[in-house]
């Protein structure tokens, strides 16, 4: 038992050194030729500084670090097995009598691990470098003016109301939405007051509105109550919850939010009248990466133990790195489905892991025990 546990450990220890820089070997890869984007696109900017690509480039890097992850414990086991199985420890620990399974259980471990790590603790840092990223990008790079504006500068929202009705809630559009400077600036203003019943209790129309802390302030209004005519009130405010860096964010990607915040914001969105698919199968992606890591380890595993004797090692190697680009490819394909709404989000982002987990299970046990 003794002789085990020393063999799990110095495997366990092979395994993360060799999935940590296979990770940082495909980070700097991937960073390297984005960074040759940035430098690219800057070039065509005067005004740019070439220094702001490599900002860009900088806070991208934990991001893409998360991306490459199950990759980089796909090949990082690859190579690791390889190697230890070339050099004959593998097999002399199978010939005394150890089986696979229990020198397994610790790179495993160690791959779910990193998993834990990255979900937990790089996805906030990488949220904030990403969200850093993008306002950088879109302000210096894109021109775009905002993401409000790349949304064809329109809102439409969904709020809480309990100021006409309890359990009420209020839609609001505004044809024209501009953020400067901190402050949200909207023009051609409706909004819809409906109780709980989804029954139009008052209209407010509105030439002009800003979001203040606490309420919006409507300009030249004028409120219509069913069978009634208009009331010109002048000034309105209309309490909310909303921020404008809620509404902001409300159109930002979801890599711009970590696991630990992306709950409340996902509320949040579904009392506002945005759609939080997107951010909802994001939320389940993180969730679901320590199994996709523990995965790819037994992917890896199971493709790369076969002895050096035997032959078609190459041939093997390259059939594993095939089999996990395929299984990340399955995983892509169920997430499009997942943002179409064609499947739920839980089973877009935790199927592909779950169904690669047994198949490398089924592999393992084929090579193992015949």
């Amino acid at each position: 038992m003794a002789v085990a546990v020393t063999l799990s450990f110095y495997i366990a220890r092979q395994f993360t050194l060799s999935i940590l820089a296979l990770i940082a070997a495909l980070t700097g890869l991937v960073s390297l030729f984005d960074f040759i984007d940035l430098l690219r696109r800057a070039a065509t900017r005067p005004d740019v500084p070439p220094s702001l690509a490599v900002e860009i480039a900088a806070l991208h890097l934990p991001y893409f670090c998360i991306q490459i992850l199950p990759f980089g414990v796909l090949l990082g086991g690859i190579v690791c097995f390889w190697r230890l199985t070339r050099s004959s420890e593998l097999i002399v620990a199978r010939a005394a009598g150890i089986s696979a399974w229990q020198f397994l259980a610790a790179p495993l471990a160690c791959a779910m691990a990193v998993g834990v790590i990255a979900t937990t603790l790089l996805s906030p840092l990488s949220s904030a470098t990403y969200a850093r990223a993008e306002a950088l990008d879109n302000a210096f790079l894109r021109n775009s003016g905002g993401l409000l504006n790349l949304a064809g500068g329109q809102l439409w929202l969904r709020q809480s109301d309990s100021g006409l009705v309890s359990g009420g809630i209020a839609i609001l559009h505004a044809r024209s939405v501009m953020v400067t400077d901190g402050t949200l600036d909207a023009r051609s203003i409706s909004v819809f007051r409906l109780d709980a019943h989804d029954r139009l209790l008052l209209r407010i129309e509105a030439g002009s509105g800003q979001l203040e802390p606490g309420a919006w302030l409507f300009q030249d209004a004028a409120t219509i109550a069913p069978d009634h005519m208009p009331n010109l009130v002048g000034a309105l405010r209309l309490p909310t919850d909303l921020t404008v860096n809620r509404v902001q964010q409300s159109f930002a990607a979801p890599d711009t939010f970590s696991v630990w915040t992306l709950p409340g914001f996902i509320a949040l969105l579904e009392r506002s009248g945005f759609s939080s698919i997107r951010h909802r199968l994001h939320f389940q992606a993180l969730l679901a990466l320590p199994l996709l890591a523990g995965t790819m380890a037994l992917v890896s595993a199971g493709f790369s133990m076969r002895p050096v004797r035997r032959g078609g090692v190459a041939r093997m190697i390259g059939s594993g790195v095939a089999a996990g680009f395929a299984l990340f490819t399955i995983s892509k394909v169920a997430e499009q489905f997942g943002q179409s709404g064609a499947l739920p989000p839980v089973m877009a982002a935790w199927a592909p892991a779950g169904a690669g987990l047994l198949l490398a299970i089924t592999l393992l046990l084929h090579l193992e025990d015949g």
